[in-house]
């Protein structure tokens, strides 16, 4: 006979939030609404998942924080789960990240995020290498408080830092560090297991992904626990590993690019062929993707010739 999947409630995730999990030598998952899974980070912070990327809840006693909200989708599934929201702080503009800041709003929670990501937000976007358009989101979902380098903020006794690492995954990622918990939250500046997804058009590319890489490994040590906007938590170790990934990734185009080939001869030479079989995405999205990033910091790469 099969187990059956425990259901969890609000009232208990709040509860479990108080009460701590330190005799647990893994960390406890549950189930909530609509299948969103709970896991256990810390006694005052927990990670969601399900709502369309990882959300980091931190507890109060008059509302809770949160770290991202997920898709709009899951909005009232979250609501429900975690009960009154105060603050949401998104982590980049993407919808997966950013869908549920209205709900959040109209509920009560303020939402805070870099100035870049606001002001995506309020424009129409164009991913053209998927033909796709993400229309302005209503004014109920932008975020009202913004900040150009670092902020913080403080809910009970739990102090919470967050600070711009420019021109990653686009050009409003942060990361949100729980410096008496040890936890970071860093949404999609690093993507675990895969070909690193550059949104060119709102300023991400390969190279400030490498310098979000160096600001996560400064700020951590070897117990912080490294919370990615999708994938499992990670560890020091593992974002050093994604590092070295990333730059051994962006070398090789960097040297292709100096002999003058473009993207094209890039994908026909199937110039990432090496990480196929051990990361996950797309190799000729990818290969555009970094390309046009890499053109437009030539530059900083010291020229093509």
């Amino acid at each position: 006979m099969k187990p059956q999947r425990r259901r969890f409630e609000r009232r208990e995730f709040l509860r479990s939030l108080a009460a701590g999990a330190a005799a647990l030598s893994l960390p406890r998952v549950a189930f909530g609404q609509a299948g969103l899974a709970t896991t256990k980070l810390t006694d005052s912070l927990t990670l969601i998942s399900g709502a369309g990327n990882n959300i980091v809840a931190l507890a109060g006693s008059g509302g809770s924080l949160l770290v991202d909200c997920g898709d709009a989708a899951h909005a009232q599934d979250v609501l429900k789960l975690t009960g009154r929201v105060n603050m949401v702080i998104n982590t980049h503009w993407h919808p997966e990240s950013t869908g549920a800041n209205e709900a959040m709003a109209k509920a009560g929670a303020k939402l805070v995020s870099h100035v870049n990501t606001q002001l995506w937000m309020t424009q129409e976007i164009l991913h053209d290498w998927e033909n796709k358009v993400f229309p302005p989101r209503a004014k109920e979902a932008w975020p009202t408080e913004t900040f150009y380098t670092t902020g913080k903020t403080t809910l009970g006794a739990e102090p919470v830092e967050y600070g711009l690492m420019p021109m990653a995954h686009t050009d409003g990622d942060i990361y949100v560090h729980f410096p008496l918990s040890n936890v970071l939250a860093v949404g999609d500046a690093i993507q675990p297991g895969r070909l690193p997804l550059l949104d060119f058009p709102t300023g991400g590319w390969i190279g400030g992904m490498q310098e979000a890489h160096r600001t996560i490994l400064r700020l951590a040590n070897d117990t912080t626990k490294i919370v990615p906007a999708t994938g499992k938590v990670m560890t020091k170790a593992e974002v050093q590993a994604s590092l070295d990934t990333v730059t051994k990734v962006r070398d090789q185009l960097v040297k292709l690019m100096k002999q003058g080939k473009g993207p094209q001869d890039m994908i026909d030479m199937k110039a990432v062929k090496e990480f196929e079989g051990q990361l996950a995405g797309d190799p000729d999205h990818f290969i555009f993707t970094a390309y046009r990033g890499l053109w437009a910091h030539v530059r900083e790469l010291g020229g093509i010739v």
